[in-house]
C-alpha cells in the first residue's frame, strides 16, 4: 500500500509541476517591420451609442491605451440617427443633425471612423421590411429603388465632404452592409443582390470623390471575399480593399466546409491564412485586407471575453497573423452595447474590453501590455514568445501561458536566454495579466457578484482591474531570465 500510495503521488506531482520550455533571443538579430495591425481599428455597437458619454469615456480610455485610430460600427443609416425620410412625391429629405453630433464627437477624441453603410432606412426599404432580431431591430431588407440607395450613399458621402474637407474624409473607410451572407441581409439570392447593393454603393461614393476608399463584402465566416473581388473585376466596379469577419468558436463547417476540428487558439489564424490566399490569388492581389470583426466568441461566454484567458489569446493570434493582414478590429472596445438588450450585469461575456460602468477587463489590460511591443519583429523559435525590438533598441517581449478557457491549465517555466545583450544591460521589468494582475473579476466574485454594483464598489473593481508596477528582475550570469507563469498568464518582458 505505502509504494502505491508513493506511486500515486510521484505521478500527481509530475501532472501538477509546471510546463518548462527554453527560448533564446538574439538582441542583435536583423528583424523585420512588425506593424500594429491588431490595435488601430476597433469594433462597437451600433452607431447612436456614440452620443452617450459612456461610451465616449470608453473610446478614451482604450484610445489612451493603444493604438486606437478607427472605430467601426454598425446602423448609421437606421431611423433613430433620422437620417432619411421622402417626400409625398418620393424625393429624399436628409436630417444630419445625429450624424454631425456622432461624428463630431469621434474626430474631437481623436479616433477616425470606418463607415459601415447600414442598415436600410425604412423609406427606401421594400415592403413589408424585415427586421433583424437584435433588440433594437434593424432593417435588413433590401431597397426599393438600387439606384435610390446609391444615391443615398452618394449624398451621405457629399454632406460629409462638404462638413469635414476631402483631405479628411479620403482617410476614412466606407464599407458596405454588414454580414450579408446570413440574417443581416434579407436579399434573395443572397450573393447576387449584395453584389448590386454593393455596386451601387460603391459607385454613389466614387460620383463625389474617387479619393474616398470602399470596400466589403463584410462578411461573417470569411465568406465571399473571392467572389466579390471577381465581380468587381469582371464588372469594372471600385473596390479598394476587403473586409470580412471571423470568430474563435465559428464552426469549421461554415468557415472552411470541413468537419475537421479546429481549436478555438487556431481558428483565427487559419481564416486569416485562407483570405490572404485568397486575394494573392486573385484578379486584385495587392488589395488591403481588414478583418472588421473578430474575438474569441460571437456568443456571451464569460470565461472568455471577461476573463484573463483573453490575453494568451490575444497574443498568440498577433503572432500568427502578422504579415497577412492590414488591420484586425477586435469586437469590440466597450460594453456600452445593447445588440441583445439592456446590459444586465457588468460581466456577461460581453465583448467589450472595458464592462459597464467603465471597469477595465483582463482583455483591456492585454491590449495595454502589447502595445509596448516595439516596430521590429525578432525570430524565435516558440509558439508562445513574441519578440520584438523598438525604434530605440529596448526588446519587448510578449509571453504567454495558453489554456482553453474551460481547462486550468498548469503553470509555466520559461527561461529566456538572451545574446548580444551587452554587459550592461541585466535590469528588466515585467508587467502581467493574469487572474491577479489587471482582472477585477476575483474581485467581483468576491462582493457576491453584483448585477448593479454600487459606486463604491466600482471604484473596489476599478482598482482590482489595474495591473500594479511592473517586477524588475536581474539577468543571470548567462543573460537569462526565469519566467513563472500561471494558466491564461500573458506577461511583457522590456529590455531596456
Amino acid at each position: 500500500m505505502k509504494s502505491r500510495a508513493a506511486f500515486l503521488i510521484a505521478v500527481c506531482t509530475m501532472t501538477l509541476s509546471a510546463a518548462a520550455q527554453q527560448v533564446t533571443i538574439d538582441a542583435a538579430a536583423p528583424g523585420r517591420p512588425f506593424p500594429h495591425f491588431w490595435e488601430q481599428v476597433f469594433g462597437s455597437g451600433r452607431a447612436n451609442l456614440a452620443l452617450r458619454e459612456s461610451y465616449r469615456q470608453d473610446l478614451r480610455q482604450v484610445r489612451a491605451a493603444t493604438d486606437f485610430k478607427y472605430v467601426r460600427f454598425h446602423a448609421i443609416f437606421d431611423d433613430e440617427n433620422g437620417l432619411y425620410n421622402e417626400d409625398v412625391q418620393g424625393r429624399p429629405l436628409y436630417n444630419f443633425s445625429y450624424i454631425d453630433q456622432i461624428y463630431d464627437g469621434l474626430l474631437a477624441d481623436g479616433v477616425r471612423p470606418f463607415v459601415e453603410l447600414s442598415f436600410m432606412p425604412k423609406g427606401l426599404s421594400v415592403e413589408p421590411p424585415v427586421l433583424q432580431p437584435f433588440w433594437y431591430q434593424p432593417v435588413v431588407s433590401p431597397p426599393k429603388d438600387y439606384a435610390r440607395w446609391g444615391q443615398l450613399a452618394g449624398d451621405f458621402a457629399q454632406h460629409l465632404v462638404e462638413r469635414y474637407g476631402i483631405d479628411e474624409v479620403a482617410q476614412w473607410y466606407f464599407e458596405v452592409w454588414n454580414e450579408p451572407n446570413i440574417d443581416f441581409w434579407a436579399g434573395k439570392p443572397k450573393q447576387s443582390t449584395y453584389f448590386q447593393l454593393y455596386a451601387a454603393a460603391a459607385q454613389g461614393l466614387k460620383r463625389v470623390s474617387p479619393r474616398l476608399r470602399v470596400g466589403g463584402p463584410a462578411t461573417a465566416q470569411a465568406a465571399w471575399v473571392d467572389r466579390l473581388i471577381a465581380y468587381c473585376a469582371q464588372n469594372h466596379v471600385p473596390i479598394d480593399f476587403v473586409s470580412t469577419h471571423v470568430y474563435g468558436n465559428d464552426r469549421p463547417q461554415d468557415v472552411f466546409g470541413t468537419d475537421e476540428k479546429i481549436s478555438r487558439r487556431g481558428m483565427v489564424a487559419r481564416a486569416v491564412r485562407k483570405v490572404f490566399d485568397q486575394v494573392k490569388a486573385s484578379a486584385l492581389p495587392d488589395l488591403p485586407i481588414h478583418w472588421t470583426e473578430y474575438n474569441a466568441s460571437y456568443m456571451n461566454e464569460p470565461k472568455v471575453t471577461d476573463a484573463p484567458f483573453m490575453g494568451p489569446w490575444l497574443a498568440n493570434n498577433i503572432r500568427e497573423c502578422d504579415g497577412l493582414v492590414t488591420t484586425m478590429s477586435y469586437w469590440t472596445f466597450s460594453d456600452v452595447f445593447e445588440e441583445q438588450g439592456v446590459v444586465k450585469t457588468p460581466f456577461y461575456g460581453g465583448y467589450g474590453l472595458i464592462a459597464a460602468g467603465g471597469i477595465p477587463k483582463a482583455a483591456f489590460n492585454a491590449f495595454r501590455l502589447l502595445h509596448q511591443l516595439g516596430s521590429e519583429r525578432l525570430p524565435v523559435d516558440s509558439d508562445s514568445v513574441l519578440a520584438t525590438r523598438r525604434g530605440d533598441g529596448a526588446l519587448e517581449i510578449a509571453i504567454w501561458n495558453y489554456a482553453a478557457p474551460e481547462d486550468a491549465g498548469r503553470p509555466a517555466e520559461i527561461t529566456i536566454l538572451f545574446r548580444g545583450l551587452g554587459a550592461a544591460r541585466r535590469r528588466v521589468s515585467i508587467a502581467r495579466v493574469d487572474a491577479s494582475h489587471g482582472s477585477p473579476i476575483q474581485a467581483w466574485q468576491a462582493m457576491g457578484s453584483p448585477s448593479w454594483p454600487t459606486r463604491e464598489q466600482i471604484a473596489i473593481l476599478k482598482k482590482a482591474a489595474q495591473t500594479g508596477e511592473p517586477e524588475t528582475a536581474q539577468l543571470g550570469d548567462d543573460a537569462s531570465l526565469k519566467l513563472s507563469l500561471p494558466a491564461h498568464g500573458l506577461a511583457v518582458v522590456e529590455v531596456p
